[in-house]
């Protein structure tokens, strides 16, 4: 497909899709299931090349990390919306003002859902949504990411094994493509990336008033308080920040830490990280960074740290090289002394890579998050509870976790998205389906009709009756 003839084709595409749903009807209960249950299929009959795709994508890949991540929590999902969809579709009766008249909220599907997905985790981000869009009743076409070419050139292969071009379509392309997928009419669109690119995805839907979900990032921030326990929150951060190198939208984005805490984080990441990656650069179970462009990109980041005057240590084991060019593998890195004016501080890292500010006192910690973008995710780690009330009351964020990292998104129960410019609306269980559903209005009026007679004519009386009741 080229950019020239991207938009008229994919408009056609959507067009007969729309029309297909049309002449189909509403998907009852059975076909939601069905759907859902193919998505599952598809994951679990072609895990293993599914994660060698990635892992080929990525240049390397942890084989545990894709089943993990990409396999075994999606398939979490589908099967979480499997279980309940028949109760979620059920009409909604509502109280009503006058009796004999009936009222309930129809659960009806939107339509063609379009889903741009990201290159971090191309199968949980692809089919995470579907499993909301799915429950809901709808279809969708899907853009995965260019910069995991063999994994979406599977991707679409696979999904027209198992479904009809009608249920779920895959589109292939570029930058340009996605620019003319993104200004497609659809019923609903979500996009899970960047913050700067979802503000050309909300300005291109906005041409036909496309309603957005949009996934974003920002700088998540963790808290570590000066009750924490600074073993387990260095384990439990440095976990989350070498799973997948770092490259999750809600991986830490930077640390607050109590001054006299400093020398006990540090080596205490240092053993955690040097006890689970003895070796990096020809260890499995460690990561690459995705592409070039992006292991330059964090290079340059520690680079204008190191320049500015910032104090960065290496958590790689003695001997070991902290980067190399060919492998596309960095170990982690703890930044200190940093200010605003240093990229990383900027920008979201994505990447293993960890700032550290310190604070004397924990207003100062909150004041600082405060002043700066609403992040996608906030991490406190403390054990006074009066406290945690505190800082959830007192910071805003799409999810907080409390002596965690990133546990939320596992928690289907749970709306997972962003607020402000890490994201609007979410999905995740029941949020998803309502996020994908209209809750449109019914009314059924009693026989009499006694709710309407107040507006015939003549109104003499009706009058006088009305403002003999406003006068009371």
């Amino acid at each position: 497909m080229t950019p020239t003839n991207a938009h008229s084709d994919l408009l056609n595409t959507l067009n007969q899709m729309k029309q297909h749903n049309m002449a189909e009807g509403p998907a009852g209960a059975e076909l939601r299931k069905d759907r859902l249950q193919r998505a599952i299929k598809l994951i679990k009959e072609n895990h293993r090349d599914l994660s060698e795709a990635m892992s080929k994508d990525f240049g390397h890949r942890s084989v545990y990390q894709s089943s993990t991540a990409d396999i075994a929590t999606t398939i979490k999902l589908l099967k979480d919306a499997i279980e309940n969809v028949s109760t979620w579709m059920q009409d909604q009766p509502v109280e009503t003002p006058e009796p004999g008249m009936k009222a309930w909220i129809q659960q009806q599907p939107l339509g063609v859902i379009g889903i741009i997905s990201p290159w971090n985790f191309p199968i949980n981000l692809s089919f995470g949504p579907l499993a909301s869009v799915f429950a809901a009743g709808n279809t969708a076409m899907l853009k995965p990411s260019e910069l995991t070419p063999k994994t979406s050139a599977l991707l679409a292969e696979l999904v027209a094994r198992y479904f009809s071009p009608e249920e779920l379509t895959v589109v292939l392309g570029d930058a340009e493509v996605g620019k003319a997928f993104s200004s497609l009419p659809f019923d609903h669109l979500i996009f899970t990336g960047s913050t700067a690119v979802g503000k050309h995805i909300m300005r291109a839907a906005a041409e036909n008033l496309v309603p957005v979900t949009l996934e974003l990032g920002g700088k998540s921030p963790v808290v570590i308080d000066k009750d924490a326990d600074i073993v387990q929150a260095a384990e439990r951060i440095m976990t989350v920040k070498t799973f997948n190198v770092g490259q999750i939208c809600i991986s830490p984005d930077y640390l607050l830490l109590p001054e006299d805490k400093v020398e006990t984080f540090v080596e205490a990441a240092k053993s955690f990280v040097q006890s689970s990656f003895p070796t990096m650069q020809e260890n499995p179970d460690y990561t690459s960074i995705i592409s070039d462009n992006h292991y330059k990109r964090l290079i340059g980041l520690l680079e204008d740290a190191k320049e500015k005057g910032a104090n960065v240590i290496s958590l790689a084991t003695e001997g070991e090289v902290d980067y190399d060019d060919k492998s596309r593998k960095i170990a982690p890195f703890l930044i200190f002394n940093v200010n605003d004016d240093m990229a990383i501080m900027q920008e979201e890292i994505f990447g293993p890579l960890l700032p550290v500010k310190t604070y004397a006192r924990p207003e100062e910690a909150v004041a600082y998050i405060n002043s700066n973008p609403r992040p996608l995710a906030a991490y406190y780690f403390g054990d006074d509870t009066e406290r945690q009330q505190a800082f959830a009351l007192n910071t805003i964020s799409g999810g907080l976790v409390i002596n965690d990292v990133m546990t939320h998104v596992s928690v289907e129960t749970l709306p997972f998205g962003g607020v402000g410019p890490s994201g609007m609306g979410a999905y995740h269980g029941i949020h998803g389906f309502k996020r994908f559903t209209h809750e449109k209005a019914v009314v059924l009026q009693s026989k009499d009709g006694a709710s309407g007679k107040r507006l015939r004519a003549p109104y003499k009386d009706k009058q006088a009756a009305l403002e003999e009741m406003l006068d009371s």
